[in-house]
C-alpha cells in the first residue's frame, strides 16, 4: 500500500512535494467505520490543496479517545482510507494528538470537522490555514455503533 508511509518517509516526501510547489493539507482522525460523512469530508479536504495527507489514529490512541473502540484494527483502517481518491498519503501516529506529526510534516493547511473550535484545533499555530468543515447531517461512527446495538438487542 503506497499511500500508508512511516512518518520519516512522510516527512521526506511532504519536503519534495513542498519544494515543488505543492499546497499540502492535513487531517486526522479514527476513521473506525467509514461512511459517507467521512468520504465528503476527505474530498472536500483535499479540494484546499494539492495533496491530502491524513494522520490515522492507532490503535492505541483510538482506545484512549474512545472507550471499546476501535471496531477496526489499525491496518484494516488504513487500508479502506487509501482505496478513497482523495486520500495520497496515510501516516499512523500513537499518540493521542497529532501534534508531533503536524510540527514534522509543516503541511500549509490544516482541515477538522465542525465539532471543533478554530482555538482547540491541535496544531493549528504551526500552519498558514486552518479549516473546519460542516458534518453530513445525522451520519456519525457513534450513531452506527448505536444502531448496530440497538438491533442485536
Amino acid at each position: 500500500m503506497k499511500k500508508l508511509q512511516t512518518k520519516e518517509s512522510l516527512k521526506k516526501i511532504c519536503d519534495k512535494l513542498r519544494a515543488e510547489g505543492k499546497k499540502i493539507v492535513f487531517t486526522n482522525g479514527c476513521f473506525d467505520l467509514l461512511h459517507k460523512g467521512h468520504v465528503r469530508y476527505l474530498a472536500q479536504a483535499k479540494k484546499l490543496g494539492d495533496v491530502l495527507v491524513v494522520g490515522l489514529n492507532a490503535d492505541k490512541s483510538v482506545s484512549a479517545l474512545k472507550p471499546g473502540r476501535p471496531v477496526n484494527p489499525q491496518g484494516n483502517r488504513a487500508e479502506v482510507l487509501a482505496a478513497l481518491s482523495a486520500v495520497d498519503y496515510i501516516a499512523i501516529f500513537s499518540e493521542k494528538t497529532p501534534y508531533a506529526l503536524i510540527k514534522l510534516l509543516m503541511p500549509d493547511v490544516l482541515v477538522k470537522g465542525g465539532d471543533w473550535k478554530k482555538n482547540d484545533i491541535v496544531g493549528s499555530a504551526l500552519v498558514k490555514e486552518t479549516y473546519i468543515l460542516p458534518f453530513v447531517k445525522g451520519v456519525s461512527t457513534t450513531g452506527i455503533i448505536e444502531k448496530i446495538q440497538r438491533l442485536c438487542k
